[in-house]
C-alpha cells in the first residue's frame, strides 16, 4: 500500500535534512558519483560508463543565473558546487556522449533539477544555471562535442550526407537523456529516498525556447515546469523566413537604404503607439496597428541618418545593449556577427521602400497567392532586410542573413556552404521559398520542426508551461507562438467551447505576448516591459499551487517614459487596452484582433501546427 501524503512528506523532509547535513567535501567524490549512477538496464538504451566520472568541488563561483532571459537573479552572488562529468553510450552503438552536472552544496540544495536552453544552433554548455534556485543543473555534449561545436557545423558529414545522429540529438534527444540520467543521479547523490520529489524545470528562449518545447513534447513526464520564450517553432518555415526579406527585395528590384527602413518602422511606431490607449513609445497592440494603419501614409516623409559603423548580430536580434551578463549568452547565438560602414543617409520614403516593407509584413505566399507562413508583426524592426553599403561602388547591396542562407545551403541543398550569395537569388520566385520550406518541413518533420500539438503526457503528469513572446520580435514572429497555442487548444480541447477550452488550458499552459519587446529581451525602439522573474512564478505554480493569472513585467529602469513601472501582462487571448492614457489597463478580448493573429497555410497540403 502506498504511504499517505503526510508520511511521504515526512520521509522526504527527513531525507532532505540528512542530505543538508552533509558537506560538499563529503558528497563531491568520484566514488559517491559512481555509486549514485543509475544502474545500466534501468534507463532503456543508455549505458553509463562509471570509469569516465570526474568530480571536483568549486567554491565562490559566479553565474549569470538561468539561461532563459527571464531570470531576476543577479550575477554578483557566489556559489559552491560539485562539478561532475560522466559519459554514456547508446546500447550497442559504440558512441560516446559526455554529460556535465553542477550539484549545489548540500546546505543550499532545494530538491530541484534545472535545464537551461541554448540558442542559435547551440545547446547550452553551462550546467550552473540552476545554482541560484538550489537546483542541480545539467548540460550535454550531445555526442558531437556540443560544448565546442554548434550543430550547424556538424549537420553534414559531407556534401549530400546528413548527420542524422547529431540531428536527433540536437532536436530533442540529448536534453531528454541528460535529464533522465540527471534526476535519479541527483536523488542518489544527496542520499534522498527514491520517492523524494525532485522538481524539474526547463528555461530557455529562442532556440532554447524550441528546445524547451521539444522536451515538453517528447519527454513531458520528466518535467514539472517549462518556461519557453520565443520558441523557434517550425524550423523549416522559420529559417527560410530569414531569406524572405532578401527575396522580396530581389523580386521587387529595390534595395532600400537602412535609414529608409528605419524611418518606416519608427513612423509606424509613432502612428500606432496611441491605438492601445496610451502614448508611451510602445505599440502594445500590433493587431490594432495592422487593422488601422496604412503604411503608404509614410511615403514622402523625410529621413536622415548620420554616418556610422553598423554591427549585424547575425540572428536578427533587435537593437539593444549586449553588454549585460544575461546577453553574453545571446552573443553566442550570433557566430557571423560583422561590422560595416554606413555613410550618412538622407532622402524621403519611397513607394518602393514601403512596398518592400508591406510585402515583408504580409509574409510568404506562393505564386497562386496561397499563404505559406506568417511574418513579423507590423512595427517590428526590419533587420533581415538591411542592406550593406559597398564603399567601392557607392551603392547599397543585398545582404542575406546567414541564419536563413546557411539553412538553405546546408539543410536543404545539402551543400557544406555557410550562406547563399546574392547571385543565388537571381531568378528566384516566391514559389522557390515555398519549395525550400516544404523540403525542410518533410525532411526534418520528426526532428527539428518541434510542433507536436498533443501535450497530454506533460499535462496529465501535472506539468506547467509558461510560454511568452516579445510582440515586436524581429527574428521569430510572435504570431508563430500564437499559432502553436491555437494548435494545442484545437487538438487537445477541440470538443469544448472556446471558454471551456481556454479555462482548461490556463490551468497548465499559459501564453503571454510582451508588448513592444524584441527577441528574447527588451527593444530600444519600443522601451516597454519585460518579464524578470519567470522562474519564481513557475516555482510558485508548481511547488506552492499558486496559479498565475497575469505575468509580472517591468519597464527597464534605464529606458522608457515609464521606467520602473510594473505591468501585469495579459494572458492570451486577452489584449491590453489602456484607460485614458493613465497607468491602468484592462485585459480585453477583441474578436477582430484575435482573427488578425490567426493564420492558415493553404500553400501546404498537410496541417502546419
Amino acid at each position: 500500500m502506498r504511504r499517505s501524503y503526510r508520511a511521504a512528506a515526512i520521509a522526504a523532509l527527513a531525507s532532505s535534512s540528512e542530505a543538508a547535513s552533509a558537506s560538499l567535501t563529503d558528497v563531491c567524490t568520484v566514488a559517491n558519483v559512481q555509486a549514485a549512477l543509475p544502474a545500466n538496464g534501468t534507463l532503456l538504451g543508455i549505458n553509463l560508463i562509471p570509469s569516465t566520472v570526474t568530480a571536483s568541488a568549486v567554491y565562490n563561483a559566479t553565474t549569470g543565473g538561468g539561461m532563459g532571459s527571464g531570470s531576476s537573479t543577479g550575477s554578483n552572488a557566489t556559489y559552491n558546487y560539485c562539478n561532475v562529468t560522466v559519459a554514456y553510450t547508446h546500447t550497442g552503438k559504440g558512441d560516446k556522449v559526455v554529460l556535465k552536472y553542477a550539484f549545489p552544496e548540500p546546505s543550499t540544495f532545494k530538491n530541484r533539477f534545472y535545464v537551461g536552453g541554448g540558442g542559435g544552433f547551440s545547446l547550452s554548455s553551462d550546467a550552473t544555471g540552476g545554482l541560484p534556485y538550489g537546483a542541480t543543473g545539467g548540460a550535454t555534449d550531445a555526442g558531437y562535442d556540443a560544448f565546442s561545436n554548434s550543430y550547424d557545423e556538424v549537420v553534414l558529414y559531407g556534401n549530400g550526407s546528413i548527420n542524422w545522429d547529431a540531428t536527433y540529438m540536437f532536436g530533442y534527444q540529448a536534453l531528454g537523456e541528460m535529464t533522465k540520467v540527471g534526476k535519479p543521479l541527483t536523488q542518489a547523490f544527496y542520499s534522498l529516498s527514491s520517492d523524494t520529489k525532485v522538481y524539474t524545470y526547463f528555461e530557455g528562449c529562442s532556440d532554447g525556447g524550441r528546445e524547451g518545447m521539444s522536451q515538453v513534447q517528447r519527454f513531458g513526464e520528466e518535467y514539472d515546469g517549462a518556461i519557453t520564450g520565443a520558441p523557434a517553432f517550425r524550423f523549416a518555415h522559420q529559417q527560410v523566413l530569414h531569406v524572405f526579406s532578401s527575396a522580396v527585395e530581389t523580386i521587387l528590384d529595390y534595395l532600400p537604404p537602412p535609414c529608409e527602413l528605419a524611418k518606416i518602422v519608427n513612423a509606424t511606431i509613432a502612428a500606432c503607439d496611441p491605438l492601445d490607449g496610451r502614448t508611451d513609445g510602445v505599440v502594445s497592440r500590433t493587431d490594432l496597428c495592422q487593422l488601422n494603419f496604412d503604411l503608404n501614409s509614410i511615403v514622402g516623409q523625410s529621413y536622415y541618418c548620420a554616418a556610422k559603423n553598423s554591427t549585424s548580430l547575425g540572428f536578427g536580434f533587435n537593437k539593444r545593449s549586449i553588454s549585460t551578463a544575461k546577453n553574453k549568452h545571446n552573443r553566442r547565438q550570433a557566430p557571423g556577427s560583422s561590422t560595416s560602414y554606413q555613410p550618412a543617409q538622407n532622402g524621403t520614403v519611397t513607394k518602393e521602400g514601403v512596398a518592400v516593407a508591406q510585402a515583408i509584413y504580409n509574409g510568404p505566399h506562393n505564386s497562386a497567392g496561397q499563404r505559406a507562413y506568417l511574418s513579423w508583426q507590423i512595427a517590428s524592426e526590419l533587420g533581415d532586410a538591411s542592406t550593406t553599403y559597398n564603399t567601392d561602388s557607392g551603392v547599397w547591396e543585398l545582404s542575406i542573413p546567414s541564419t536563413g542562407g546557411e539553412y538553405v545551403t546546408k539543410f536543404i541543398q545539402l551543400l557544406d556552404l555557410d550562406n547563399l550569395s546574392a547571385s543565388d537569388l537571381d531568378g528566384i520566385t516566391y514559389d522557390t521559398l515555398v519549395d525550400w520550406i516544404n523540403t525542410g518541413y518533410v525532411r526534418y518533420y520528426d526532428s527539428l520542426q518541434t510542433t507536436v500539438p498533443d501535450l497530454t503526457p506533460f499535462q496529465s503528469s501535472g506539468g506547467k508551461l509558461l510560454h511568452y513572446h516579445g510582440e515586436s520580435d524581429s527574428s521569430i514572429p510572435a504570431a508563430s507562438s500564437v499559432h502553436y497555442w491555437q494548435s494545442v487548444r484545437s487538438v487537445m480541447y477541440g470538443n469544448l467551447t472556446d471558454d471551456a477550452a481556454r479555462e482548461a488550458l490556463s490551468e497548465w499552459y499559459q501564453f503571454y505576448l510582451v508588448p513592444g519587446a524584441g527577441h528574447c529581451g527588451t527593444n530600444s525602439l519600443q522601451p516597454g516591459p519585460y518579464p524578470q522573474n519567470n522562474i519564481e512564478v513557475m516555482i510558485d505554480w508548481v511547488e506552492n499551487g499558486i496559479t498565475p493569472q497575469r505575468l509580472n513585467a517591468t519597464v527597464s529602469s534605464s529606458t522608457g517614459v515609464n521606467a520602473g513601472e510594473t505591468q501585469l501582462l495579459c494572458q492570451w487571448p486577452t489584449r491590453p487596452l489602456w484607460k485614458g492614457n493613465s497607468s491602468d489597463f484592462e485585459c480585453v478580448e477583441d474578436q477582430k484582433s484575435v482573427e488578425s493573429w490567426t493564420y492558415e497555410f493553404p500553400a501546404f497540403k498537410v496541417p502546419v501546427y
